[in-house]
């Protein structure tokens, strides 16, 4: 989680939310996650949860239907909240954070390392890729409340629209 002070942007909280192992049954650890998140949402109000569209190789078709189930968590909690959801592809936070959307998991970990000016890359991987996707959704809603601001308070831009 991120806290964003004009262009400065600082670690507000940084973690991994576990389910817990696959020997649990699924539906006690997407519950688990419920209770976990809805709990992070309540203490810290945040004004918006990005997540990341699911990717899974067809070789993996489980893996996608396992992370479609925690994102609807994710979404359900998000609701709950009455935080905004925002969806964003790994190759457009690529693009936001490093300027192309090819960019390697490292490049991107570099990137985040130097906006957020942290001594070491964050550590683990889920952390680092939350925190990306945090700096990818102000960044770009920042740029877009700029342009807004820019235009005057009669133009209305339509902010982006998260699908699941």
């Amino acid at each position: 989680m991120i806290q964003a002070n004009g262009n400065r942007i600082t670690i507000r909280e940084g973690g991994a939310i576990r389910g817990g192992p696959s020997s649990i049954p699924l539906e006690l650890r997407l519950s688990t996650l419920y209770d976990a998140l809805s709990e992070v949402l309540l203490e810290y109000s945040p004004s918006a949860v990005a997540v990341e569209q699911i990717y899974s190789h067809y070789n993996y078709p489980a893996t996608a239907v396992i992370m479609g189930h925690a994102r609807g968590v994710i979404a359900l909690a998000s609701a709950k909240a009455r935080v905004p959801l925002f969806n964003y592809s790994s190759t457009q936070v690529k693009h936001v954070l490093v300027g192309h959307g090819r960019a390697s998991k490292i490049q991107v970990q570099k990137a985040i390392q130097a906006r957020l000016k942290l001594t070491d890359i964050p550590e683990p991987n889920d952390v680092a890729d939350a925190l990306a996707l945090a700096v990818c959704h102000w960044q770009i809603s920042s740029g877009a409340q700029m342009i807004s601001d820019a235009m005057g308070a009669d133009h209305k831009l339509r902010r982006p629209v998260s699908h699941l």
